[in-house]
């Protein structure tokens, strides 16, 4: 018999109040361990340890690199570093951002399903974008439980909603009310051994990159996916197009160096790379009609009359197109950063 003591979790948006209410329902002898991902800036410090200790009935801590896992503890990411579940230990790691984010869901749920197979639950909560979908079909390729917030509940929908149109055979849909007893309930019923799904090339690839292996950023053979058309937006370098799920569903890119995003979070990133870029030319005109100016009042005050009308023409143009691209700045919708 086996049992489900390794419980991972991630959340975004909304993930400080879920997690309090979570952490308050778990019992002080549970018999697993609860490791948290959840997103926040990588400058600064965190102090979701501080906050859940004041409602948990477990101790809570930053995780440490190499730290043991012991049950009935509460183990949390820290700023600006992945979180990665060994046999027995954790890994930090300064590994390329996925989906933005460092820590991110997916890593850690990725890597507790190669190191722990059935015996991983894994609980994705509230939050936005679609970080930890790729991490629950991880888990469950290798039979592990994956528990999804009902989106209905959840205070930021988009992350549990993704997870449930793209991940086939989600264990559990739940309200954040009954997390809690189903996680205490998996972890008190004993389960029978299962023949294990070996660990995919491509789960040890993905794993291995999030610590910036240096054979996985050399591996040109077991690569997963195909070359795309798209350059990363961090780095540049090409992305590799990986389809995952029975029909190719869920679109992911990933590049060399390792930073990886599904396709939602790489539109929204070329968003973001779009409004940069008409900043900077909104700049930059702005600039030369300024400069344009001086020029001309500089002719006219030699009364070189052919040189002042250039430059006011130039300036003239400059401002026109810098008029334009205001306009449409102006148009981007803030919810969705494009036009």
């Amino acid at each position: 018999m086996l049992e489900h003591n390794i419980i991972v979790i991630g959340t975004s948006a909304g993930g400080v109040e879920a997690l309090t209410y979570l952490v308050k329902h778990l019992p002080s002898n549970l018999n697993a361990a609860v490791i948290i991902v959840l997103h926040v800036s990588s400058q600064g410090t965190s102090v979701l340890p501080k906050i859940l200790n004041r409602a948990s009935n477990l101790p809570v801590s930053h995780a440490l690199d190499s730290e043991a896992i012991v049950h009935g503890r509460i183990y949390v990411a820290p700023p600006n570093y992945h979180l990665l579940v060994e046999r027995g230990y954790l890994r930090l790691t300064r590994g390329a951002k996925e989906n933005r984010c460092r820590p991110a869901i997916n890593p850690l749920f990725r890597s507790a399903a190669r190191a722990y197979g059935q015996r991983a639950i894994a609980v994705l909560l509230t939050g936005v974008l679609d970080d930890g979908t790729a991490g629950l079909m991880a888990v469950k390729m290798r039979r592990g439980v994956a528990i999804v917030q009902n989106p209905d509940d959840a205070l930021y929908a988009d992350m549990p909603r993704n997870a449930i149109e793209n991940v086939e055979d989600i264990d559990h849909i739940l309200p954040l009310s009954d997390i809690p007893s189903t996680l205490i309930a998996l972890v008190n019923t004993p389960m029978e051994v299962q023949p294990e799904n070996p660990v995919p090339s491509k789960m040890e690839f993905e794993t291995e990159i999030a610590q910036l292996s240096l054979e996985a950023v050399e591996n040109e053979s077991e690569r997963p996916g195909k070359p795309s058309t798209f350059g990363c937006p961090d780095c540049g370098g090409m992305l590799w197009e990986i389809e995952e799920g029975k029909e190719g569903n869920l679109l992911r890119f990933r590049c060399r160096t390792g930073h990886a995003y599904s396709a939602e979070t790489l539109l929204a990133t070329q968003s973001d790379k779009v409004e940069d870029a008409l900043w900077i030319a909104f700049r930059a005109l702005e600039e030369k009609a300024s400069l344009s100016h001086r020029m001309a009042a500089r002719m006219e005050a030699r009364n070189q009359t052919l040189a002042a009308q250039r430059f006011k023409e130039e300036a003239h143009s400059a401002r026109q197109r810098s008029a334009i691209i205001r306009e449409v700045l102006l148009k981007v919708d803030p919810n969705t950063g494009v036009d």
